[in-house]
């Protein structure tokens, strides 16, 4: 589904709807206590030039000293980013939201998917530390991979958010919204019952104390969605993420 292509601009509507503010539960608030400035969409051309040209847009960011939030997509984003952020950065540790692993060697003969992009990370020393929470989808295959890789996941039917790691810095997070029960983000490719709900992902995400370099929103798909509300979800989880990037 091509659907998350379209979700960057459906999240920016969403987060500044006057349907809401840009208050975060912290107190602080976009624009007055957090500046975020919006530099657009990356235009990306469909060809192999793609990864290049995410990779160059997150490592610039950073060197400009920002700490860069992205909006996807497909999960396939996180690989180029992570790259461009270790080019700064060095080695950084992961905590990762999903209700699928996505550590596929290579799925249907693209191990460039959305179904890859940890496999790839893990695999050129990108990433120090990987932690996967609310995962429920683990296959035979994607358990080998996280072994093979010393992935720490904290699956679904164990979770408890007090007890998930949370790594140190330099901490990237990946929130792909189908980590999120379907009941709280249906505008989803891939529905997964059994999953987090937003606070679940709050509480976590809360309690995180060291800096961040980054982190991604990926897998919205607006054309699945009920009403817009899996677009007020990302713009939530956005405002948070930039709360703790500001705060820390």
């Amino acid at each position: 589904m091509r659907g998350p292509a379209s979700a960057p601009n459906a999240i920016r509507a969403a987060l500044s709807s006057d349907h809401g503010n840009l208050a975060t539960e912290s107190g602080a608030e976009l624009g007055l206590d957090i500046a975020l400035e919006d530099l657009g969409n990356l235009e990306l051309t469909e060809s192999d030039s793609d990864f290049d040209r995410i990779r160059e847009g997150a490592s610039a960011a950073t060197r400009a000293g920002a700490t860069p939030l992205f909006l996807g997509g497909d999960h396939m984003v996180t690989y180029p980013i992570v790259a461009g952020l270790a080019e700064v950065h060095g080695p950084v540790n992961i905590l990762h939201f999903d209700a699928h692993p996505d550590l596929y060697d290579d799925f249907e003969g693209d191990p460039l998917s959305h179904a890859s992009p940890f496999a790839r990370i893990m695999e050129r020393g990108l990433a120090k530390r990987l932690v996967q929470v609310g995962i429920r989808t683990l296959n035979a295959h994607c358990r080998q991979q996280a072994e093979r890789f010393g992935v720490e996941m904290v699956e679904m039917r164990g979770f408890a958010a007090d007890m998930v790691p949370i790594p140190p810095p330099p901490l990237y997070i990946s929130i792909d919204l189908d980590a999120l029960d379907p009941a709280f983000a249906p505008g989803v490719s891939h529905h997964e019952p059994g999953g987090l709900s937003v606070r679940d992902i709050l509480n976590v995400i809360h309690r995180i104390e060291g800096s961040i370099v980054g982190a991604d929103v990926v897998e919205y798909n607006p054309t699945r969605d009920i009403n817009g509300m899996t677009a007020v979800v990302a713009a939530k989880l956005v405002k948070e993420l930039a709360a703790i990037a500001a705060r820390n």
